[in-house]
């Protein structure tokens, strides 16, 4: 079997026409050098080189054996030289699993900025509220809420979620401001689980937590479609403060802002800790730099 750093040690030896400047340019002894080539022969079972004190000439295999070994030589050199680039400069795909819902809030002008900043980097986003395998659909970092309870992923906690209660002014124009969470009885309601009819919220408030049944004339397994509904007016919703953060004061008003509902972790999730691509690593702090302002 060829070694391909005796290879390498022949293809500058041709290059630099004498062992002396080889041997400096690979930074290595000229006797190491010269015995490495003979090894390299000895593999090939022919001689490569007529070499004197003074003078070096390739036979015609070593001709043939340079032409067809240098391009190969120079672009595996290349590849290495890109790949060690490429390591410290963002660039190549992130494979990004997120919930359905999640370009609800993370704004699609950021992915723009990003996007802007690292040309070289393409996202690819893999939206579904059912939970990724992040090793076998080849995800590079994922975004998801609750606990994590698998170690062998290595995560990072962005944000706490909670439930805030919005509604739009349409709405409460026409139905009025609930002046106290048992007023939420005479309301409809919108929810993101559930059945329609009644639904018992248990929610956080100044006097801890407390029990309101409310009727639910439309509920969907999406909190997107929830939220369309609430901004259309068609009832008091209570949604992640993450997704309506964007339309408090354009579009939603918070009700009984006392009251909320506590929410599990916004957590991102790598399926390793070593050797994290630059792209990945640049995309997981611009993102939590993003949702945690």
């Amino acid at each position: 079997m060829l070694d391909l750093n005796e290879v390498r040690m022949f293809v500058q030896v041709v290059r630099a026409h004498n062992f002396a400047e080889a041997a400096r340019r690979l930074g290595v002894p000229p006797n190491t050098l010269s015995r490495r080539i003979r090894r390299l022969e000895g593999s090939l079972d022919t001689r490569l080189m007529h070499r004197t004190t003074r003078k070096l000439a390739l036979t015609p295999a070593g001709v043939a054996f340079f032409e067809r070994c240098a391009p190969a030589i120079d672009g595996v050199l290349d590849a290495g030289k890109d790949l060690a680039g490429g390591s410290k400069t963002p660039s190549g795909t992130v494979r990004i699993a997120a919930p359905a819902d999640f370009l609800e809030f993370f704004k699609i002008d950021w992915v723009t900025d990003f996007l802007a900043l690292h040309p070289k980097v393409r996202l690819d986003f893999v939206l579904s509220d059912a939970r990724a395998d992040l090793i076998d659909e080849a995800i590079d970092v994922a975004f998801r809420g609750g606990t994590v309870s698998d170690q062998q992923f290595v995560f990072r906690r962005l944000m706490a979620q909670s439930f805030c209660l919005v509604a739009s002014p349409a709405y409460l124009k026409a139905r009025g401001h609930p002046k106290s969470l048992r007023d939420l009885a005479r309301h409809d309601c919108l929810t993101a689980s559930g059945q329609p009819g009644a639904v018992t919220w248990t929610l956080q408030g100044p006097h801890g937590g407390e029990d309101v049944k409310v009727r639910v004339p439309l509920s969907a397994n999406s909190a997107r479609i929830v939220l369309k509904s609430c901004l259309a007016g068609l009832g008091i919703a209570l949604l992640p403060n993450v997704l309506i953060a964007p339309h408090i004061r354009h579009g939603l008003v918070n009700v009984l802002p006392e009251y909320h509902r506590p929410g599990a972790d916004l957590n991102v999730i790598l399926p390793s800790g070593e050797q994290v691509p630059a792209a990945v690593s640049a995309f997981v702090e611009f993102a939590a730099d993003k949702l945690q302002r």
